[in-house]
């Protein structure tokens, strides 16, 4: 029987190597993660391709179970090694770790479900542990604050966008018409939406003099309408640095991420000795 000491030695170092990427272990638990994560995403793809996968259907198989068994193991290794299982089994990476491991299991049950192992793409997400981009949240911040402060202004310049493409539609139909494939009003907005973004598929093409004269407006229009947002977003981005900027320069806090074994959060400062979230000990 394992004495309680030893049971929470093992937990913690468990934990350790799982959820922290700052000690030798941890980074090479994530290296090793992510490598086998690609490796998943790529068999995903080399099924999908019908040839191939009637060639080497056996050998695909087998290896998706080897990579199933591995990320069960990982997945149950990461509820157990936490004081409380739920908090991790509940959270994004949690849930996108559950929904990555459960489909081959499930394809025995339910016929289809194997399309739901393209879900492993997700987890990805954990490479941003490895290269510590941790350290970028304050910029990220203050991107996303820049974004809330210019909400109101880009839903003002999307609902102008909707109106002018609900009247240059319509106008597109009238002077088009069936003829040149603008059959209905809603199928003339999609080609004045598509030719305002730029993307231009080419499915539907004004023939007229006069149609040829208003898709050439809206092109033009396209541009500044591509400009338009971008001017918001980068001016309140400037307004943010100048005025938290300062205060930012004389308390340049650094983070990691060493993810508190108590309810998995991370981002910690370096000279933390207690989780920020529940103030258990690091």
């Amino acid at each position: 029987m394992i004495e309680p000491k030893e049971q929470s030695r093992w937990k913690r170092k468990l934990h350790e190597v799982i959820y922290e990427a700052d000690t030798p272990a941890g980074k090479l638990f994530d290296l090793l993660l992510f490598v086998l994560i690609i490796f998943s995403v790529v068999l995903v793809m080399l099924e999908s391709i019908k040839g191939f996968d009637d060639k080497h259907h056996t050998t695909l198989l087998t290896l998706e179970w080897i990579i199933t068994i591995l990320f069960s193991l990982e997945y149950i290794a990461r509820l157990i090694s936490i004081k409380k299982p739920w908090k991790y089994a509940l959270s994004f990476y949690g849930i996108i770790d559950f929904l990555s491991t459960i489909p081959l299991y499930l394809s025995y049950i339910f016929a289809g479900s194997q399309v739901l192992l393209a879900v492993r793409a997700f987890r990805l997400l954990r490479i941003f542990r490895i290269l510590k981009l941790v350290k970028f949240i304050g910029e990220a911040s203050q991107l996303q604050a820049a974004l809330k402060a210019s909400r109101t202004k880009i839903a003002v310049f999307i609902y102008v966008v909707l109106i002018l493409s609900v009247i240059l539609g319509t106008l597109m139909y009238i002077v088009e018409g069936d003829e040149s494939g603008f059959t209905s009003i809603p199928r003339s907005i999609y080609w004045t939406i598509v030719t305002l973004t730029t993307v231009g598929y080419g499915d539907i093409a004004p023939q007229t003099n006069l149609g040829q004269f208003l898709a050439t407006v809206i092109m033009i229009l396209g541009y500044g309408i591509i400009a338009v947002p971008t001017g918001i977003v980068t001016a309140e981005f400037t307004k943010s640095n100048k005025t938290g900027g300062k205060e930012e320069g004389k308390h340049i806090v650094h983070v990691n991420t060493q993810a508190c074994p108590n309810c998995s959060v991370e981002g910690h400062r370096d000279d933390a000795t207690h989780c920020y979230n529940c103030g258990h000990p690091l």
